[in-house]
């Protein structure tokens, strides 16, 4: 291969990366990627260097060496930039240092987002004791982001040859391979197969390799950096003579390694704009307790008791354990309103009362803290919401189902300078994650640019006032101080907590001993947050009565008096202010003693005052004396309620709002909402809606579980729970064109922006040319499954997370804001929605 041919090859690579099979709005644009090499770059650049190599074409093996050598480095097998390839040979160039600091944290992907790490699915052909395999990736499509998804095999068919055709897919559902279904259809065609020859042969396929996936955060500031230090480098470390020829040459070189750069970047770029792109609310619904109905109006109420839906709320509640199987709505008012038409549907339907009226019925108190859900009254959600005149303000909470980072860079607008905790309880970097609801599996590098994408948005979000948990492992904690140094600064630490990780006993480990704490760092966003003392109490029958006197002679504190007694220091000694004493003596925990003694006169004295030390100590760093984990939920690395209320009263008042991103099982929103706090959490795993979203409407119900009686919980609220566009929903949705890179001849083709005449996502606006108006239809990109034309997107949300505004109000036709703005939802201005759908 030629010199000029590695160069190409690389080239390609660097484009694409490794060719990947299935569906994914990321391998269509990696695609459009390839074509646009293909059909663009190379012929040009071909005719451009070969026009430019005329004056010297001796230069030729020189040009295309260098060129390959500089970005073979760069290629990563998900066409991701940065030092990938980095062995001791390749120079890597990277200014690790700052002027004003002597230590910094520095890791090979600092300068990308970290999107997901997934398998580079090709299909492939096995043998597995003479039984042929083929596996078919063709339709697999490939996680949204870094949510943890097994992979399920279905058997599709026989080739002529014999071989075994698989379809490959991700789970759904919690759905799993069914081994045995797929043995009896082979027994029927005749196949004589055993489980163990399936599942080696599953295991075959599953070793291909995982890969992550990054975007360049700036790729053409970061590979001119890197190659004017190489050039650099290349240029003195071996060059003598400086004739004008050979300086055009140098010239040359970097001219079309800029080209190159240039073209690579854009691609980088849109990855860029599409990420940070404000996403879409989806598929939102409310969740509140009949007594915040009940106290607004009554009549209202009775018609969600009378809904067709009602059915199906009384089957989750009873899923929930909220109510027994005997229940029957007829027992929720008393008396029972009318409802002169109740539905077929409804179980046990309350009777028709041909007396009385629904304004003098009254909620039952045993049920006022049931949860309704209004996915099951769709019709009835803007009459529920419309009770209350400060919507956003009247929420307990949100629960957002997403990508953290895109939740973050979401509602940001919404929430900035919002939030006074953070808890976060990041996936540890471990070794397998088998055991795990999330992937906890990462290399060193994209497990810190995890957390440093997400951590600077964080800290926008929080008060000035506020302030950050977050709790690691061994794995991770000396990296994590350093990070969190770096971004909130080293000024702005103030603790690190141990937690003891389990009360389970350990086997005794012949290599080290067993790991039995986590830490947990605190850090303010600036100097007004402050710290609420916490205490924990004392056994009262191990407390003993100490000397009232302190180390040391103070003049000034040499006497006092108790119930009219002077009372004078012993010799080097003195006594606290007369105020202390006092308020002791008022708590009763003052005793005086026959003792003597010489006092700091010289003179000899017979009694002696003595304290009783207070029956709880104030909470230092060591939170070993509260477990860490439970097991409440079945979830395998739930935080304990008690651990979250210590860090929740340590750091906010009731009304504060509190935020977890990292949220699990939904202990930190748990405890938040039974703490009298605001809440706001974020998750993007299967168990959103398994685990999560139950948990909370079982709080609202008044669970008793963790700190429930401690703090009296009595249940009630109100808190609306939505999804968000994610990153690869975007890109499957985007239309990119093959249109000609190069047709404009006035413009510099490296130069100009290549999706310029992309439709992306405008074809949500239709141009009324009779009325000169621009409509836009939202339903073309998410439709309701269940309504015709119209879309499963929460318009007010949506525009409430772009602008920044809270909620006031919302109707069938207009969203009103807290500033009075109020927006025609029926007839959006597509000016509002162009940074969601064209960028």
């Amino acid at each position: 291969m030629t010199k000029e041919e590695k160069f190409y090859r690389a080239l390609a690579d660097i484009f694409v990366g490794v060719p990947v099979e299935g569906e994914s709005g990321y391998i269509k644009l990696m695609k459009i990627k390839s074509r646009y090499y293909q059909n663009g770059v190379f012929p040009r650049l071909q005719k451009d260097i070969e026009e430019a190599l005329k004056p010297f074409p001796e230069f030729k093996d020189e040009l295309f060496d260098k060129l390959y050598t500089f970005f073979s480095r760069y290629f990563s097998e998900s066409g991701s930039i940065y030092f990938n390839y980095t062995p001791i040979h390749q120079n890597i160039y990277e200014k690790v240092y700052t002027d004003d600091r002597d230590v910094i944290l520095f890791w090979k992907t600092h300068m990308l987002y970290y999107v997901k790490t997934d398998r580079l699915f090709r299909n492939l052909e096995t043998e597995i004791d003479g039984f042929k395999f083929s596996f078919d990736v063709s339709t697999i499509e490939h996680k949204k982001a870094n949510e943890k998804r097994d992979i399920i095999y279905d058997f599709k068919g026989k080739k002529d040859d014999g071989t075994l055709i698989c379809s490959v897919h991700y789970t759904e559902k919690g759905r799993k391979t069914r081994a045995e279904d797929i043995l009896k259809t082979l027994s029927k065609q005749g196949v004589k197969i055993n489980e163990d020859i399936l599942e080696r042969a599953f295991r075959v396929f599953e070793k291909q390799s995982q890969v992550d996936y990054f975007i360049n955060k700036n790729a053409g500031e970061f590979l001119k950096e890197q190659f004017n230090i190489w050039l650099y480098q290349y240029v003195f470390s071996g060059e003598s003579e400086w004739t004008e020829n050979r300086i055009k040459q140098l010239q040359t070189l970097k001219d079309f390694a800029y080209k190159v750069i240039d073209f690579i970047s854009q691609f980088e770029d849109e990855l860029v704009r599409i990420w940070n792109k404000p996403k879409f609310v989806l598929n939102s619904n409310y969740v509140i307790t009949l007594d915040r109905i009940a106290d607004k109006n009554i009549e209202l109420l009775a018609k969600v008791i009378s809904h067709p839906g009602f059915n199906d709320q009384i089957t989750e509640w009873k899923q929930l354990g909220i109510v027994n199987d005997d229940f029957t709505p007829s027992a929720i008012l008393s008396p029972s309103p009318i409802i002169l038409n109740p539905s077929p549907a409804i179980l046990n339907p309350a009777p028709v009362i041909l007396s009385g009226s629904e304004e003098s019925s009254t909620l039952n108190p045993k049920y006022s803290h049931l949860p309704i859900d209004t996915k099951h009254f769709k019709d009835l959600e803007l009459k529920i919401i419309g009770l209350f005149d400060d919507l956003d303000n009247a929420l307990d909470g949100w629960l957002i189902k997403s990508e953290n980072y895109q939740a973050l860079n979401t509602i940001l607008p919404k929430f900035k300078e919002k939030v006074q905790t953070i808890y976060i309880d990041p996936p540890f970097n471990k070794e397998q994650d088998a055991d795990y609801f999330y992937s906890v599996k990462y290399k060193n590098s994209s497990w810190i640019t995890l957390l440093e994408n997400r951590l600077p948005l964080a800290k926008d979000i929080l008060k000035d006032t506020g302030s950050i948990f977050v709790r690691c492992d061994y794995n991770g904690n000396m990296y994590v101080r350093m990070l969190m140094n770096e971004i909130f600064g080293e000024e702005n630490f103030r603790n690190e907590m141990i937690l003891k990780r389990s009360g389970i006993p350990q086997s005794f480990m012949y290599l080290r001993f067993n790991p039995s704490t986590d830490t947990l760092f605190l850090y303010a966003k600036s100097g007004s947050s402050h710290i609420i003392p916490i205490t924990t109490p004392r056994d009262r029958s191990k407390l003993t009565w100490i000397p009232m006197h302190i180390h040391k002679e103070n003049r000034y504190r040499n006497e006092i008096a108790i119930n009219g007694e002077k009372f004078v220091a012993p010799k080097s000694r003195h006594f606290p202010s007369q105020e202390l004493v006092d308020k002791l003596l008022k708590e009763n925990r003052i005793k005086i003693a026959e003792k003597e003694y010489v006092d700091v006169y010289g003179n000899k004295q017979t009694k002696i005052p003595y304290y009783l030390p207070k029956e709880f100590d104030i909470v230092d760093s060591d939170w070993t004396n509260v477990p860490s984990y439970s097991q409440t939920q079945g979830f395998p690395t739930e935080n304990s309620e008690i651990l979250l209320k210590r860090v929740i009263e340590s750091t906010s008042n009731k009304g504060d709002l509190v935020m977890d991103y990292f949220l699990g099982s939904g202990t930190t929103t748990a405890v938040a909402h039974k703490l009298g706090r605001k809440w706001l959490g974020v998750e993007m795993g299967e168990h959103f809606s398994t685990v999560v979203l139950p948990r909370m409407k079982k709080v609202l119900a008044g669970e008793k579980s963790g700190i429930s009686k401690e703090v009296k919980q009595q249940g009630g609220g109100f808190f609306k729970y939505y999804e968000l566009e994610q990153y690869e929903d975007t890109l499957r949705k985007v239309k990119y064109e093959d249109s000609d890179l190069f047709e404009n001849p006035y413009e510099d083709p490296y130069h100009q922006y290549v999706f310029m005449r992309d439709l992306k996502m405008l074809e949500a606006m239709e141009i009324d040319y009779e009325s000169n108006k621009v409509k836009v239809d939202l339903s073309k990109f998410y439709p309701d499954p269940s309504l015709p034309l119209r879309t499963s997107i929460d318009i007010p949300e949506t525009l409430s997370n772009l602008l920044g505004r809270r909620i006031k109000r919302i109707t069938a036709d207009e969203v009103e804001f807290e500033n009075g703005e109020k927006i025609n939802i029926k007839d959006l201005d597509y000016k509002l929605i162009k940074p969601l759908i064209w960028w």
